[in-house]
C-alpha cells in the first residue's frame, strides 16, 4: 500500500515548545520554576526540559559557555520555537512544499520523542515543525524520564528524502518513527 504526501500549506495542531540557550542554567531552571511553575521532566549538565502540563515539555535550556566563548560561540537567547504537526505525512508533505520553493531543512533529527525537520529563516532563527513518535502521552512522558532518552537526548540525524520515499513505499508509520539513521 502506497502513500503520497499532500504539498499544500501545512498549518501546526499546537505550540510545541521552545528552546532557550542559557549561560546560567540552574538560575534559569529556579527562574522557570518559579514563574510559570515548571517541573523539571529531564536534566543533564548541557540540557533541561521542563513542562508546566500533560507535554513531554515546554521549554528546553541548553547550557552554553558564558559570554558566547565556547565552541558554537552561542549566546544567551532563543534557540529555537517548535510546533507539531498532525502526523508524519504532514510533516514530510511540508518538506516536499518547502523543499519545491528552495527552502531545505538545516537539521533532520529523530529526536527519539519526536521526528522533526528544523529551518532557518532568513534571519537565522530556527523553526522546527515535529511529529510526536508515540501514540500517547503516557508513553511520551515515560520515554523522555527513561534510560534511552537519557543515554542520547539528542537523537539520530536522518535524510528526509530516504524518509520521503519509505513514507510514500506504505512503511508502517511504527517503523518510520523509530530511531535509527537512513
Amino acid at each position: 500500500m502506497s502513500r503520497t504526501v499532500t504539498t499544500g500549506i501545512v498549518a501546526p495542531t499546537r505550540f510545541a515548545h521552545y528552546v532557550l540557550r542559557t549561560a546560567d542554567m540552574a538560575r534559569s531552571v529556579q527562574w522557570y520554576a518559579t514563574v510559570l511553575g515548571m517541573e523539571v521532566v529531564h536534566r543533564n549538565p548541557f540540557l533541561t526540559f521542563l513542562t508546566y502540563d500533560d507535554e513531554h515539555h515546554r521549554l528546553a535550556l541548553v547550557q552554553i559557555d558564558s559570554g558566547g566563548k565556547g565552541v558554537d560561540k552561542a549566546l544567551p537567547g532563543l534557540d529555537h520555537v517548535a510546533y507539531t504537526l498532525a502526523d508524519l505525512g504532514a510533516l514530510l508533505g511540508q518538506y516536499k512544499r518547502l523543499k519545491a520553493l528552495d527552502i531545505l531543512p538545516v537539521w533532520p533529527i529523530n529526536h527519539g520523542l519526536t521526528t522533526s525537520l528544523y529551518y532557518e529563516d532568513p534571519d537565522g532563527n530556527r523553526v522546527e515543525f515535529q511529529v510526536e513518535n508515540f501514540p500517547s502521552r503516557e508513553e511520551l512522558n515515560a520515554f523522555i524520564r527513561g534510560d534511552a532518552f537519557a543515554q542520547n537526548p539528542i537523537g539520530v540525524e536522518f535524510d528526509p528524502e530516504v524518509l520521503l520515499a519509505r513514507y510514500e513505499s506504505g512503511e508502517p508509520i511504527e517503523t518510520l518513527v523509530q530511531q535509527q539513521s537512513n
